[in-house]
């Protein structure tokens, strides 16, 4: 059931004289993105598909859409795409995200702002809007958003601190020539290990263009990755709930525009590696990649699949591949560039204060690797109970 703010209970709740935008509130996803006109700037994430899949996916926290506009013009500036939940007591505000979407960002429409003093405004606008709320939000938590956002800045860093995140982006930009970024990469010998690979009956190289194929390939990924992480220790929930339900819907959805993208390396005695990854344009970005184990490790079958779809992706027009977030010493032998992303928090009523003040408190211990480490292994690792 869609929930919309009455207009004139928005305008009294979310205008500012001074901010020179208008903030209307829309709790449900589909009715806000039919409400959303523009063509706007964004990031691979912020897709309809994959808004579609997250929304339908997470059932269990209420979506919050602001749409900002320019008050006298009434141009769309901003879509941010929002969710409230209550946790611990506390009415949080934060992106669709639970840990699966990597950069988080506002689709910015022709009316964004164009300087910091317009940005600085409609964050303004924004927070005091949400101050306005009538369900209970004590805590603003804006966390992984890039600077840039499409060539324009992103107006809810000016919120922050650039690099605040402790995670970051890592993008290869490969030019219209392949070959000369294969040579850049040949200490990883990967033509050596596709001739490996390719010895195997069966041996090939896929981009897969079916959903049910692709699903079935979901499987196959969820298991792989499973495995991968009970050896390592780690706790893996990929394939659990409102997780793999996104994952599926995602694909069901995204596959066939070409927006979500599989691909595998197969031969008649296994599915080796499988690939996932979202493309707009001619950016793509990997979200998960896996292997069939140690038995296949002499062909390096995760760094193999990552060149086999980059290859077979810059053929159809892809010029940008983002190796998504965190700092693994594979991304860095591929040539990925980190690039910083930002956090914010922003306390709406007290009761977000301590919250705030615990997440400021983590990234200034992040400008100090050695103190942090400290700080961990006496009080533990800080925790930010998105969960």
């Amino acid at each position: 059931m869609a929930a919309v703010l009455e207009l004139g209970q928005a305008k009294r709740q979310a205008r500012s004289g001074a901010s020179g935008f208008r903030v209307e509130f829309v709790h449900d996803w589909k009715l806000a993105a039919s409400r959303w006109n523009a063509d706007g700037r964004a990031t691979s994430f912020q897709h309809s598909h994959w808004f579609d899949a997250w929304y339908a996916a997470f059932q269990s926290v209420s979506p919050l859409i602001a749409i900002i506009s320019d008050a006298a013009t009434h141009r769309e500036a901003a879509l941010v795409p929002l969710v409230h939940r209550v946790h611990k007591g506390i009415g949080l505000v934060e992106f669709p995200d639970f840990g699966l979407t990597d950069y988080n960002a506002p689709l910015l429409g022709p009316g964004a702002p164009q300087d910091e003093a317009e940005a600085r405004a409609l964050c303004r606008a924004l927070v005091a809007a949400l101050r306005r709320l009538p369900e209970p939000a004590d805590l603003l938590r804006m966390q992984k958003m890039p600077a840039v956002i499409e060539g324009r800045p992103n107006p809810l860093v000016t919120l922050g601190r650039e690099g605040s995140c402790s995670l970051n982006g890592n993008l290869i930009e490969v030019g219209d020539d392949f070959e000369p970024y294969r040579t850049s990469i040949k200490r990883m010998q990967l033509p050596r290990s596709f001739r490996v690979f390719s010895r195997y009956p069966g041996a090939m190289f896929r981009i897969i263009t079916e959903a049910a194929e692709a699903t079935r390939l979901l499987d196959t990924m969820d298991a792989q990755q499973q495995a991968r992480m009970r050896c390592l220790g780690v706790e893996f929930n990929l394939n659990e709930g409102p997780r793999a339900k996104f994952y599926r819907e995602l694909v069901g959805r995204g596959i066939a525009e070409g927006y979500a993208i599989v691909s595998a390396l197969t031969c008649d005695e296994a599915v080796v590696a499988t690939a996932l990854g979202i493309r707009r344009g001619n950016n793509l970005i990997f979200l998960r990649i896996s292997n069939a184990g140690r038995r296949w490790s002499h062909c390096s079958p995760s760094r193999l699949i990552i060149e086999r779809t980059m290859d077979a992706l810059h053929k159809d027009g892809v010029r940008e591949f983002d190796l998504s977030i965190g700092n693994y010493a594979f991304k860095h032998r591929f040539g990925a560039v980190p690039f910083p992303l930002t956090d914010v928090s922003i306390a709406l009523g007290w009761r977000g204060i301590p919250y705030v003040l615990r997440d400021r408190a983590a990234q200034r211990l992040r400008r100090y690797p050695w103190l942090a480490e400290r700080v961990g292994r006496a009080r533990g690792r800080l925790s930010r109970d998105d969960e």
